[in-house]
């Protein structure tokens, strides 16, 4: 039987407190669900630790089990909260080592959704922590992903910030780069858009024979490449684009300027709509569709 992100977040997190005298925090983890069933059905005398619904306060609690050695996971349920969560996470844990020279290890688990969610909840805000030093950023969408995350975390003394989406914890397969020596076009998909660009790939290379590679992007800060994937973008004819579940002013449009400068190829940059969602489908701002990616790619082929 296949193993799910769902599971291997599952399995961590049940290590990470059973055997690594972890913690996990944040609100509602024992309610029904268990986190989109990511986590183990422990409770409070195993590290399970329920926070307040004061928002603002759950990073501070966070951050003071990390001063204190327990690595927590601290889970923040909806990435649009991070708003409220950020300010001591950022302000504090980031700049501890740094500053003080004290670590601050933790893993922030910040799960992003769509669909109904409305203004303040939705989509991916990895952007919050992106312009901030003393962080690393990495948006794992498969089981060895998510292995390798915290496997690192483990090793070092870093503050992570795991940027998950909930439409990705079914997910079984390993996500690979298709790359062409000279390819058509090429997609830098980020998050839950790294789905889509896969199919959309696929799909216009079995019924066009257009060559659309796929660079996946999984280390957002610091950023990284492979030098393979580099000489891919480098030779394609028609340049290449971005792809985000977040606000396109802000992780997008910097990778894709350092891109630019490293290849002088040309890139776009898709995400969300600079426009608040709603709660219904008609005015929700929902991540770049299958349709969309094609349609991009199509006229700019044609251009």
């Amino acid at each position: 039987m296949s193993i799910t992100l769902r599971d291997v977040i599952k399995e961590i997190t049940r290590r990470h407190l059973q055997d690594a005298d972890g913690l996990a925090m944040g609100q509602c983890l024992t309610a029904v669900g268990w986190v989109g069933g990511t986590l183990p059905e422990l409770y409070e005398e195993s590290g399970m630790v329920e926070l307040s619904m004061a928002d603002v306060a759950g990073g501070g609690f966070a951050v003071g089990a990390a001063l204190a050695g327990r690595r927590p996971m601290y889970i923040i349920r909806y990435q649009g909260f991070n708003w409220f969560n950020a300010p001591m996470i950022i302000n504090y844990a980031c700049k501890s080592k740094e500053i003080w020279g004290r670590p601050c290890p933790m893993f922030v688990r910040s799960i992003a959704m769509e669909g109904g969610i409305g203004p303040v909840a939705g989509s991916s805000h990895h952007a919050i922590y992106y312009r901030m030093p003393g962080i690393r950023i990495l948006s794992p969408m498969t089981p060895n992903e998510y292995w390798v995350a915290y496997k690192e975390f483990m090793e070092t003394d870093e503050v992570y910030y795991i940027s998950e989406h909930r439409g990705a914890f079914p997910n079984t397969e390993e996500l690979e780069d298709i790359l062409f020596d000279e390819p058509d076009y090429v997609l830098l998909p980020i998050s839950i858009t790294r789905f889509a660009a896969q199919e959309v790939a696929k799909r216009l290379y079995e019924d066009m024979g257009i060559k659309v590679a796929v660079i996946h992007i999984f280390r957002l800060k610091p950023f990284e490449i492979s030098a393979q994937a580099l000489a891919c973008l480098r030779n394609s004819r028609f340049g290449g684009c971005v792809l985000d579940d977040d606000y396109v002013d802000g992780v997008a449009k910097s990778i894709a300027y350092d891109l630019m400068a490293k290849t002088s190829i040309n890139l776009d940059v898709l995400g969300l709509e600079d426009r608040s969602a709603g709660f219904v489908a008609n005015v929700d701002n929902l991540p770049p569709s299958r349709e969309k990616i094609h349609d991009l790619i199509l006229r700019k082929i044609k251009s």
